[in-house]
């Protein structure tokens, strides 16, 4: 199993995404990117730790590969706009990568360069690619949150 870390607005609906990809073994939502130790939600939500909303992703390489990984990522949000998605609003629901070697890091900027390149945007693409810090797991109701509420498609501000 590999690892992979990304934020791309409200997890819920980042993991419902990710969730439906063979090769997709386990999701976590949590917290990762900020200074503050053990955040909860309520602190994240206030905007000053520094935390974005994230999802922690383990995925069996040889069913999916980390490329297929991003190409999902770039598809379920809009890169372009710095601390929001949809109706979101918050460094918490920043766009970021946040990889886990250098290899990972190697083929973010290089996914984000392509993209950049063939202008699939009309605005500058936002996306933070840094190191993988610690991850904060969130409170136990917002893990696998749309399943636990029934619902089977959409959410948050998924395209």
């Amino acid at each position: 199993m590999e690892t992979a870390t990304f934020a791309a607005g409200c997890f819920w609906g980042v993991e419902a995404a990710f969730l439906k990809i063979n090769g997709v073994i386990n999701t976590t939502v949590g917290y990762t990117g900020g200074t503050y130790k053990n955040p909860t939600y309520k602190i994240v939500c206030s905007g000053i730790t520094g935390h974005a909303e994230a999802i922690r992703i383990e995925y069996d390489p040889t069913q999916i590969t980390y490329e297929d990984l991003l190409e999902i990522f770039w598809s379920i949000h809009d890169p372009t706009t710095l601390n929001r998605q949809g109706p979101d609003i918050g460094t918490q629901y920043r766009s970021a990568i946040f990889y886990h070697n250098n290899e990972q890091k190697e083929k973010a900027i290089a996914s984000k360069e392509h993209l950049e390149h063939v202008n699939i945007f009309r605005n500058p693409i936002v996306t933070e690619i840094i190191a993988a810090g610690e991850f904060y797991p969130a409170e136990e109701y917002h893990q696998r949150y749309f399943e636990k509420m029934g619902i089977k498609q959409g959410g948050c501000h998924l395209f």
